[in-house]
């Protein structure tokens, strides 16, 4: 309903409506008639009978309990009866694409009147149009999904592959070229690592955590090594149909006995007499997208070592969902691989290579993580320093605490140190060729990553300390909170444990050591 159709009102003749069968209040200049909603209130009739609020203007005593999308309800749209005379509306809710002007709630690049060397103006042009498409698109499935479990609406996923995102999520390469991405907005070739990370993390700034790991945060990790070591004819036959979102596939490495312990690993792959086949035995846990994956890149143990082997679902292959922390609808799955038969022309890479083609996809997964948690935390800093200032306590703003305010210089300076390594990083992976960054950035992105998911631990802990209990409940002011404290320790076991990948680093480092160093 538009503010210059509404009845105007006095803010005296509110006041008079002020008797539990005649209750009118004030809420950011809209008068809203309440009397046949008093009985429903969640807080009882004795709150909204309170001198301060009925007949009065509760702006300030509604946003120290509700989050403004209750007033987009329409079940409250409905309880509109005018707006007061000579005033407009001052808040407003979720507008699709725009930026936030909440201080730390964007990165750096994208806060006015701040200057970058790494993003041009093609780059900003295609975020604006990445905002707007999750903001339209993926946010409300998003909410929906987390709630029921259910996998990411098929919808969504085919109005990303109109667009060619489920390509662009996959970083610059030769799976671009003749593909029109973003309706045109970038080319192929101008197609650079820079707009994946905004891809990313604009993803991250409006999707939950189990959501944002299943839309398709399988294929991510799990087709690089078809790309990049599939055979010409596996490729043209995989590679569309999963860039199409018409079928789906998952990286399936860790199990029950080998986790970050790579080479630990028990799944079986033997070769039938015959030779032209594998013959697969064993299991897989903790596999982002199984449950619903029609393909599986898995890594076995082969007579020459460590082999990576393209599985399609069929005979002898099941998969059974397994309860995260996070919602079901990331298709956690536990994968038993009973005699499954493969062709030998499924291999991926060399057979006993299978160590090279995880080390060189370890690097893009863990580079996707780092995007995402730098995205994560600001999204918390913005709703930290949200509640912060509408919220009172003893008199004044929750931030007039001294000790609140060095929860949030810590959150600022996690999120600020965490963008700046990213972007420097990112910047290298734009002028190396994939084989330099193989070898120069694996120690990098391993600490960034530890160091990224480390930040966002301490963040978590600090935003439930700063929000109360509304910090550890599920609804209401402080849900988004909850929500990231209970996940975020996926972000430090995806993909390497936080403690592995800080040892990867500096072991890495430590291998540079010149034999001529000395104090």
């Amino acid at each position: 309903m538009a503010s210059q159709q509404l009845k105007q009102f006095s803010r005296e003749e509110v006041a008079k409506h002020n008797t539990p069968d005649d209750l009118w209040v004030i809420i950011d200049a809209k008068v809203y008639n309440i009397s046949r909603f008093k009985a429903m209130h969640p807080g009882g009739l004795s709150v909204l009978l309170d001198d301060e609020i009925a007949g009065q203007d509760a702006t300030e005593a509604f946003f120290s309990l509700h989050r403004y999308e209750v007033l987009e309800k329409p079940q409250y749209q409905r309880l509109v009866i005018g707006i007061i005379e000579g005033e407009k509306p001052a808040i407003h809710g979720r507008i699709a694409g725009e930026l936030s002007k909440v201080p730390y709630a964007e990165p750096t690049w994208l806060t006015a009147g701040y200057h970058s060397p790494y993003y041009t103006e093609n780059h900003r042009q295609f975020q604006k149009a990445v905002r707007k498409f999750f903001d339209e698109v993926v946010y409300y499935d998003s909410i929906d999904r987390e709630a029921d479990g259910k996998r990411p609406s098929q919808s969504v996923i085919d109005q990303m592959a109109a667009l060619n995102m489920h390509a662009m999520r996959m970083g610059p390469g030769k799976h671009l070229q003749s593909r029109v991405l973003m309706n045109g907005l970038v080319t192929p070739e101008q197609f650079d690592y820079f707009h994946e990370l905004i891809i990313t993390q604009e993803f991250a700034r409006s999707s939950l955590r189990g959501y944002g790991d299943g839309l398709l945060g399988g294929k991510v990790i799990g087709l690089p090594p078809v790309l990049n070591f599939g055979s010409e004819e596996l490729r043209a036959r995989v590679v569309p149909e999963v860039l199409a979102g018409k079928k789906f596939i998952c990286l399936a490495i860790s199990e029950a006995h080998a986790g970050s312990d790579v080479m630990g690993l028990q799944t079986t792959a033997v070769k039938s007499e015959d030779g032209k086949e594998w013959i697969i035995n064993g299991s897989k846990k903790w596999i982002t997208n199984g449950t619903f994956a029609d393909y599986f890149t898995i890594g076995c143990k082969t007579e020459d070592g460590f082999t990576v082997i393209l599985v399609e679902r069929g005979p002898g292959v099941e998969t059974k969902q397994i309860k995260t922390s996070y919602s079901t609808t990331a298709g956690t799955a536990y994968i038993t691989f009973d005699n499954v038969r493969v062709p030998v022309g499924n291999t991926l890479g060399e057979e006993g290579g299978g160590i090279f083609v995880m080390l060189s996809n370890f690097n893009h997964e863990r580079w996707v993580m780092c995007c995402a948690s730098a995205r994560s935390q600001r999204s918390i800093i913005e709703e930290c320093l949200k509640w912060t200032t509408q919220r009172k306590v003893f008199g004044k703003p929750l931030h007039s605490q001294a000790v609140i305010r060095a929860k949030l210089a810590g959150m600022m300076s996690r999120a600020e140190s965490v963008q700046s390594w990213l972007e420097n990083i990112t910047y290298q992976m734009c002028n190396m060729s994939y084989k330099q960054q193989a070898g120069k950035l694996a120690g990098p992105i391993a600490l960034l990553k530890s160091y990224s998911t480390s930040c966002g631990q301490d963040t978590a802990r600090d935003a439930v300390q700063v929000f109360g209990g509304r910090g550890i409940t599920q609804s209401g002011m402080g849900k988004f909170i909850e929500h990231y404290h209970r996940t975020i320790p996926f972000d430090s076991l995806l993909g390497g444990a936080e403690d592995v990948l800080a040892d990867l680093g500096v072991r890495q480092a430590l291998r540079g050591m010149p034999k001529d160093a000395r104090l």
